[in-house]
């Protein structure tokens, strides 16, 4: 291509001036090209693009992709879809990165065959169409595969006869469109300039369920917890459905201004201090709490958890405490006041008197940014390959592209989850240079119309092609207005929504089972935060949520409709307080309707209207429904359908629909 410039900057023009096909709005692509789009294994990609040249003549358009590792483009035809659109579709099946790109070519051979049939409708004379026909075919047998050669000279001999019954059926016959597609010149195409990627990763980057436990507070009876006490928990944690246990940071705990109770500045002799606080003088980020046991210790947990079909995954923090022996042997990596202290963390009108931070904009950076690469590298070593990551929003964002890079290159199995609740552009730039999760405002979004705009949001533009939604009812520095004062109930709801809402979702998890709610007054945030105090949790409690978010999980588990991010589509709703969403798999195997009070304190009735015609269901055919919570049936005839919730039982249900079809011998059954 030859590069030109125009009152814009630069662009490109074709070598040969022969290429007169046109490509632009290439989807997906991420900011020219700039950032990949995301998939995991065995998802489909489905490229599209504006495909057009001068003129009338017909077009042909290829997808071509290929696996990083690959030398070689594999290729498929695109479909046109009208108005110049095209479309092509491939599945991603290995780890890593792959690249796509989109070429055009005038298809003379289509052209005449289009051009031939309307003048001869139009009555005209055909004897040198037929002799053009036969040079279009004569010129492929070159390019043609050995066996197929005689065939093409044989069809190109019996069109030079200038039959035109002859001439008129092999023109039209499937063998010679499927021959010249096959062997189709494309030394004139148009390519696209770019190649965009695709970024693969597993499963769990899509489809995972987090349950948050600080392993200090394992035991229950006051007593710091250790790994061993951690591992008699995962077989409950296994039963509710759990698939992913995320541990707060797991390092020693500096002394220096460490926190009491309730974020005190004043610690007392007893308190544990904020986990966030990393490091003291026995080590740092590759370091173990002495308290909680050794790394082997660990290591046994993390292989007891995949037993049961759990990954473990560690938070990952990028500050330290006063006391952390990076602060001796590197103090270039900290911003040092006139007076020689170091100023500790703020995020007004939060102070954390124990935590100071890395100077990203120090001279030194690149010793430091290789050291937090070291610290990834070590406990993947360790078979840690899921992270969630604190705070990613107050570092450089080319720090972590970088990092990112560099880990996905090495290690193609890791996982990461950003932790910035913060504006959302910031939000999005992080999950487009690497994040493959992001925490989200689901936690503030608790009427209908806010759900629904939010979801829209996520699932319906551009969004849904980069930033992955995780959604979390309850964290630990977040206990929600909603779940304060709504009791049971309102945890019900809220895990409810946050399930079948999104592929990937967590709790912080004993509080959240237990319902606790007491909050500091006038804040969000819990009272007694288990952030500064070993809590006595009670694992044998009788009175908790485990059996519904059980129950929520297995469904989850159990119907690939509920294990996508696609487009959701909300159902009509006379009464406010009751929210209905679709959500389906392409093929509409796995059809869920999800039915859910907004009220945590009456019982709720609503009339909802199911958009049938997207169900392939005509009005007044009956359909089956089950409630896969509840184990009812019904069968329902029409678009609008009642359904009562209380929220003193169950205050939402999941149902699964089965529209009935018809067969070729044409009796009925339900899928």
């Amino acid at each position: 291509m030859t590069a030109e410039h125009e009152a814009g900057g630069t662009f490109s023009l074709p070598d040969d001036g022969r290429c007169r096909v046109v490509i632009e709005q290439v989807t997906p692509e991420i900011d020219g090209g700039r950032f990949p789009a995301k998939r995991v294994i065995g998802q489909t990609v489905t490229v599209a693009a504006d495909i057009f040249a001068d003129g009338h003549d017909e077009l042909a358009a290829e997808l071509l992709f290929r696996h990083d590792t690959e030398e070689s483009w594999r290729r498929l035809p695109m479909r046109p879809l009208g108005n110049d659109r095209w479309e092509a579709t491939f599945t991603v099946e290995r780890l890593g990165s792959w690249f796509f790109t989109v070429e055009g070519i005038v298809d003379h051979f289509a052209t005449w065959v289009h051009d031939l049939e309307k003048s001869y409708l139009a009555g005209e004379e055909l004897a040198v169409e037929w002799q053009i026909g036969a040079t279009l075919v004569s010129e492929a047998i070159p390019r043609a595969l050995a066996g197929d050669r005689p065939r093409l000279e044989s069809l190109a001999g019996q069109l030079r006869q200038g039959d035109d019954e002859q001439g008129l059926a092999i023109a039209g016959s499937a063998e010679l469109a499927r021959l010249m597609a096959c062997y189709r010149d494309w030394g004139l195409a148009s390519r696209y300039e770019r190649e965009p990627e695709i970024l693969v990763e597993r499963r769990p980057a899509l489809f995972s369920t987090w349950y948050e436990l600080f392993p200090r507070s394992a035991r229950g009876d006051g007593d710091h917890g250790t790994f061993a006490d951690c591992e008699r928990l995962l077989p409950a944690i296994a039963r509710m459905g759990f698939d992913v246990v995320y541990f707060p940071p797991i390092h020693p705990i500096g002394l220096t201004n460490r926190k009491g109770k309730n974020n005190s500045t004043i610690a007392e002799a007893e308190d544990p201090g904020s986990p966030w606080a990393i490091g003291a003088a026995v080590g740092g980020h590759t370091a173990v709490h002495r308290q909680l046991g050794t790394l082997d210790d660990f290591r046994h947990f993390v292989a007891r958890a995949r037993e049961l079909g759990i990954e473990v995954a560690l938070d990952i923090a990028f500050q330290c405490s006063p006391d952390h022996p990076y602060v001796r042997s590197n103090p270039e990596w900290f911003r040092w006041r006139p007076d020689g202290t170091v100023q500790y963390a703020e995020n007004p009108p939060k102070k954390y008197q124990d935590v100071i931070p890395f100077d990203f904009e120090t001279a030194a950076w690149q010793p430091l940014w290789d050291e937090l690469l070291a610290v990834f590298r070590f406990w993947i070593a360790q078979g840690i390959s899921l992270f969630r990551v604190d705070n990613p929003h107050t570092k450089p964002f080319a720090f972590w592209e970088r990092t990112i890079r560099h880990l996905k290159r090495e290690h193609p199995e890791a996982i990461f989850l950003s932790e910035a609740f913060t504006r959302p552009k910031v939000m999005y730039r992080l999950a487009k240079l690497g994040f493959s999760q992001s925490y989200t405002y689901f936690s503030w979004r608790n009427t209908r119309p806010e759900l629904e705009e939010y979801l829209t949001e996520l699932t319906r533009t551009d969004l849904r092609e980069y930033f992955r939604p995780n959604f979390w009812p309850n964290t630990p520095d977040i206990l929600p207005e909603f779940l304060q004062y709504g009791g049971r109930p309102a945890f019900a709801i809220r895990y409810l929504l946050a399930a079948t809402l999104s592929a990937s979702c967590g709790i912080y998890g004993p509080p959240y089972e237990l319902f606790v709610n007491d909050a500091i007054p006038g804040r969000e945030e819990y009272l007694d935060s288990e952030k500064y105090e070993l809590k006595r949790w009670n694992w044998e409690a009788a009175d908790t949520l485990r059996e519904l978010i059980g129950r929520i999980n297995r469904v989850r588990h159990d119907n690939p409709a509920l294990q996508e991010n696609g487009p959701i589509a909300f159902c009509r709703s006379d009464n406010d307080n009751v929210i209905g969403y679709l959500k389906m798999t392409d093929d509409r195997s796995n059809i869920l309707l999800m039915v859910v009070s907004l009220d945590p304190f009456t019982p709720q009735q609503a009339e909802i209207g199911i958009p049938l015609d997207r169900l392939g269901v005509e009005e007044g055919h009956p359909f089956l429904v089950e409630g896969l919570l509840t184990g009812e049936r019904h069968i329902w005839h029409r678009q609008r359908n009642q359904v009562r919730l209380d929220p003193a039982t169950v205050p939402g249900r999941i149902f699964r629909l089965r529209p009935r079809l018809r067969r070729e011998h044409d009796f009925d059954y339900f899928m």
